[in-house]
């Protein structure tokens, strides 16, 4: 090689004669600018030019190996990028903020009330039933909360506890979604009990409802499926209000004002455009604002078990005939007719107890 050949430069990367200036150094080596524009990319930090397969950080931003070392992390729940900074801290782990206010809410005993974890379903059956139940009077506390769910989860994560600023002094017990014969084999007794020994009550208040979710999937297998049920639902509920006013144990104010009712139409169609339009916000006497379930708000809360369980057994009547009558049939269903069909001596019990079962009276127990 003669001295000329020398002083020339060659690419250290595709081996090409580098003519007049167009070349860079990247990590002491020397670069074309092809193989640069093509190969490299330059650290957002402290603008050093590192080969692709060097770089790090994400897809927004270029990191060399020591500012990325120095100065950013990774949260270990979602491998999201962050600056040193901006991370939080946890036992040695580092958190972006939307994964720090999950482990954080995780770690609750009561949760906020925007808490909504992954559903866990509970029992065998096509439909479940997701009850909220408020109890109220002797404080929102993490011990209280906690004594109520070592009962409720001796053997399987079964119900969590949220705040309501809805309540003075407590809060809500709301179930992961369960069949109907997984609610009663379920603790509710010595759970309820546990609760009024602390000093809850929650048909004794002015503040306390009892939610019913149920799995939209189970009234259909397409969404147009489900709106007939639905709109059949909602037919059956407006055509007898009065009945199911006297079953919830509302007063005219209190159901007003947390589960109004959308107005008899002649079809159930035309009260689920009515439903649709969402005038009521989610304070419905059966909600649709939720994606997955509908929500059967009418019930004012209770301590008292077969009261619970006659409200999930109606529910599923309500479901059941939606599910299997035309709207002709329903319409021209009495309450009478409705009643004398069922079978589940729970249900009966509490029919009879609010004489809504053929004019039948029973001694009934104090609600709590």
């Amino acid at each position: 090689m003669d001295k000329k050949d020398e002083n020339r430069l060659y690419c250290s990367h595709c081996g090409v004669l580098i003519n007049n200036d167009d070349y860079e150094m990247v990590q002491g080596e020397v670069v074309c600018g092809d193989c640069i524009e093509r190969f490299t990319q330059t650290c957002e930090c402290c603008g050093a030019r590192v080969w692709d397969s060097d770089c790090y950080g994400d897809e927004y931003t270029t990191l060399c190996s020591s500012c990325y070392q120095n100065h950013y992390t990774r949260c270990i729940e979602c491998n999201t990028l962050l600056r040193n900074d901006d991370a939080y801290h946890v036992d040695g782990d580092d958190y972006c903020s939307e994964c720090y206010r999950d482990i954080i809410d995780r770690s609750r005993i009561i949760h906020e009330y925007s808490y909504k974890p992954e559903p866990k379903f509970r029992g065998e059956s096509k439909r479940f039933f997701g009850v909220e139940l408020e109890i109220d009077g002797a404080g929102c506390y993490s011990e209280n909360a906690e004594d109520l769910l070592t009962i409720a989860n001796s053997d399987e994560e079964n119900l969590y506890c949220k705040s309501d600023g809805s309540l003075d002094e407590g809060f809500e017990l709301v179930t992961f979604p369960m069949a109907l014969k997984y609610h009663k084999e379920f603790c509710w007794e010595q759970l309820m009990k546990k609760a009024i020994d602390m000093g809850y009550r929650s048909h004794q208040t002015k503040t306390c409802g009892l939610h019913v979710h149920v799995n939209r999937d189970s009234l259909g297998d397409t969404q147009d499926e489900q709106e007939v049920v639905i709109s059949h639902i909602l037919f059956f509920v407006e055509s007898h209000w009065a009945e199911l006013l006297k079953f919830s144990r509302r007063s005219e104010y209190s159901i007003n004002r947390w589960a109004a009712r959308y107005g008899y139409e002649k079809n159930g169609r035309d009260i689920l455009e009515k439903a649709k339009k969402g005038n009521l916000g989610r304070y419905a006497a059966v909600n649709l604002q939720n994606y997955s379930t509908i929500e059967f708000r009418i019930f004012r809360g209770t301590l008292k078990r077969n009261t619970l369980i006659a409200a999930l057994e109606l529910v599923n009547e309500i479901c059941d005939i939606a599910s299997t009558q035309t709207e002709d049939d329903i319409a021209k269903m009495s309450w009478s007719d409705f009643v004398k069909s069922i079978t589940e001596p729970e249900l009966i019990t509490y029919l009879k107890e609010r004489q809504l079962y053929v004019n039948d009276e029973v001694t009934t127990e104090e609600e709590m």
